[in-house]
């Protein structure tokens, strides 16, 4: 491909690791090479601790995964920080089981709309990012994922898809790049074990059709492809360096 998109670490990966080294962990993580990080978390640093580090270690702030309420009760703060980091992006990273009835996904287009317009009127990007529960159909057919999408402002809310949970809800990653092509600045990339039950693996040694949803970065306007590992049956730094290694090997040159 002709434009090389930088690549990410969601730092959830290394939840543990960061709870007793923050900073060493981010360290580790731009030794390994990756171009940024995207945060689920700040370690408890301050935004100008928190710039700095990145500074040092020459990585790129990639996102910035805040709770919904958080978003819904102090926006205001979140966008500062993210002004004081050089962050461009803000995701919603997860709803709450007890805000998934129907009417809940139909209440929160105005809400996901409300904080999507103030981050762009900050010169921020505002993201939904999925898991698998949002592609169980309502009661007239359409798809939670869909209904937030569609019904949204184009320009306000964008999708970070996960490709793991779209394969694991039996969709196809590809199509949902397609269909919301230009509207997906954030993917996240993930593997699938083949064998036994459904889990997390190493991009690369796993059953989702990585090539093809890397192929789709350009057409896409894919900004970062963002690693993320939820839970490894190995350390989660090896994890990371095994899928990084996939991606220089197979997809970016550095």
């Amino acid at each position: 491909m002709s434009k090389r998109i930088p690549v990410a670490l969601q730092m959830y990966t290394l939840r543990n690791e960061t709870e007793k080294d923050f900073i060493g962990t981010l360290k580790k993580v731009a030794n390994i090479g990756y171009d940024g990080v995207e945060f689920a978390g700040y370690g408890g640093l301050e935004a100008s601790e928190l710039k700095k580090a990145l500074d040092d270690f020459g990585l790129k702030p990639a996102s910035s995964h805040i709770p919904l309420e958080t978003l819904e009760l102090d926006l205001n703060s979140v966008i500062e920080y993210q002004h004081v980091i050089g962050n461009k992006y803000i995701v919603c990273p997860f709803l709450p089981p007890e805000r998934r009835s129907e009417q809940d996904y139909r209440e929160l287009v105005s809400i996901l709309n409300s904080i999507g317009e103030t981050c762009h009127k900050e010169g921020l990007s505002f993201a939904y990012h999925n898991h698998d529960f949002e592609l169980q159909p309502l009661s007239d057919g359409i798809k939670p994922l869909e209904l937030l999408l569609e019904e949204t402002n184009h320009d306000w809310v964008k999708a970070e898809f996960d490709v793991y949970w779209l394969t694991k809800a039996g969709e196809d990653p590809v199509k949902w790049l397609e269909k919301y092509q230009g509207r997906t600045p954030l993917v996240h990339l993930k593997d699938m074990t083949t064998e036994g039950e459904q889990f997390f693996a190493e991009l690369g040694t796993g059953g989702v059709n990585l090539e093809a949803i890397l192929n789709k970065g350009e057409s896409s306007k894919v900004n970062w492809w963002i690693v993320e590992q939820d839970q490894s049956r190995r350390s989660p730094l090896d994890s990371i360096e095994i899928s990084f290694q996939y991606l220089t090997k197979n997809y970016i040159k550095v």
